[in-house]
C-alpha cells in the first residue's frame, strides 16, 4: 500500500494539474469506487459537476480536493492499487477506469484507476480544513501540528512493540511497514522493542530516521514494488533501489555485513538486521 512518500508525490502532481480547474462532468464507472459516499454515485457525479477544485491536500496516506461552494472536498484513498492519473480527455478508458472528472476548459482529465478496487473516493464535509473522516488520524512528521513531545509522551505510554505504534496512524501518520523497517534499521532499533523503554534522545533518533528515510524517497518519487504504485504521469518511483532492509532477506547489511533477516509481524513481514538491530531479551516476568 502507498505510504506518505507515494501520496505526496500523487499530491504534487494533482497541485500542479488539477489546482483552479471547473468540473464540466463527473462519471462514476464502477459503483464500488464511491462505495463510501453514502448518498450514491448518482448524487456523487451530480454535486461534482461546476465545482472547482481549490488545491491538492495530504494527511498521512490521504489526499483530497478541497472545492469551490461548501466547506467540503473531494477525499481519496489509494488502498493498494488505486491511481489517480492526469491524461489526455481523447485518450481511451483504461483498463480499470472507476471514476472519471472531466473539465470545461478541455484540459487533461483526472482518472480514478483502480485495479483491485480497495480504493476509494468520497466527498465529504471538512472540519477544521480537514475532511471528517479522517479527523481522528494523527498529524504526519511532516507537518507544522506534529508535536515531536508529544509524540515522544504518548508513544512511551503505549507499551506495545515500537514497529506497532509507528504503524498507528492515530499516533503517527503516512507511516507504513516499508518505512517502518527503514526507520527502525537507522535507529538501531528491533521493531519489537517495548516503548516504555525508549528514551527521550532514542525517540528523537527515530524520528529523525522516519524523518530522512521519507525525504530520500520522496526525492525519487517513492518506492514502486510493482506496476500499481504511479505518480498522476504514470511514472514509477524508484526509491527500491536504496532500501536498506526492507525486501532485502539474506542480504548483506550495508553498515555491518550481516545478512538481513525477515520475520513475520502481524500477518506480513518485518526486515532488521541481526547484529545492528538486536531483538530485545524477555523482561522477566513481574
Amino acid at each position: 500500500m502507498p505510504e506518505l512518500p507515494e501520496v505526496e508525490v500523487v499530491r504534487r502532481g494533482l497541485a500542479q494539474w488539477v489546482t483552479g480547474r471547473e468540473i464540466a462532468a463527473a462519471e462514476v464507472l464502477h459503483p464500488r469506487a464511491v462505495r463510501r459516499h453514502v448518498p450514491g454515485a448518482d448524487e456523487f457525479a451530480a454535486r461534482l459537476k461546476g465545482r472547482t477544485l481549490l488545491s491538492a491536500e495530504r494527511r498521512g496516506k490521504y489526499l483530497w480536493l478541497p472545492l469551490s461552494g461548501a466547506e467540503e472536498s473531494l477525499l481519496a484513498h489509494l488502498g493498494m492499487s488505486g491511481q489517480l492519473l492526469v491524461v489526455d480527455p481523447q485518450a481511451p478508458p483504461e483498463r480499470h477506469l472507476r471514476v472519471r472528472l472531466r473539465f470545461e476548459d478541455g484540459g487533461p482529465d483526472l482518472r480514478f484507476v483502480d485495479q483491485r478496487t480497495f480504493g476509494h473516493v468520497m466527498l465529504t464535509a471538512l472540519a477544521g480544513g480537514v475532511p471528517e473522516p479522517i479527523a481522528h488520524i494523527a498529524p504526519d512528521p511532516f507537518e507544522a501540528a506534529f508535536d515531536d513531545d508529544e509524540f515522544a509522551r504518548r508513544l512511551r505510554a503505549r507499551r506495545t512493540e515500537v514497529k506497532r505504534a509507528l504503524l498507528d496512524q492515530s499516533l503517527i501518520s503516512g507511516v507504513g511497514n516499508i518505512y517502518a523497517d527503514e526507520a527502525l534499521w537507522i535507529a538501531r532499533l528491533h521493531w519489537a522493542r517495548p516503548t516504555q523503554t525508549l528514551t527521550r534522545p532514542k525517540i528523537a533518533e527515530l524520528l529523525a530516521g522516519v524523518r530522512a528515510v521519507m525525504s530520500a524517497a520522496l526525492r525519487q518519487g517513492g518506492t514502486s514494488f510493482d506496476s500499481l504504485y504511479v505518480n498522476v504521469n504514470g511514472e514509477s518511483g524508484y526509491f527500491e533501489r536504496s532500501l536498506e532492509v526492507y525486501g532485502r532477506r539474506d542480504l548483506p547489511c550495508s553498515r555491518c555485513g550481516t545478512a538481513i533477516r525477515r520475520e513475520a509481524f502481524m500477518n506480513r513481514s518485518s526486515y532488521s538486521c541481526p547484529t545492528c538491530q538486536q531483538r530485545p531479551r524477555p523482561r522477566p516476568a513481574g
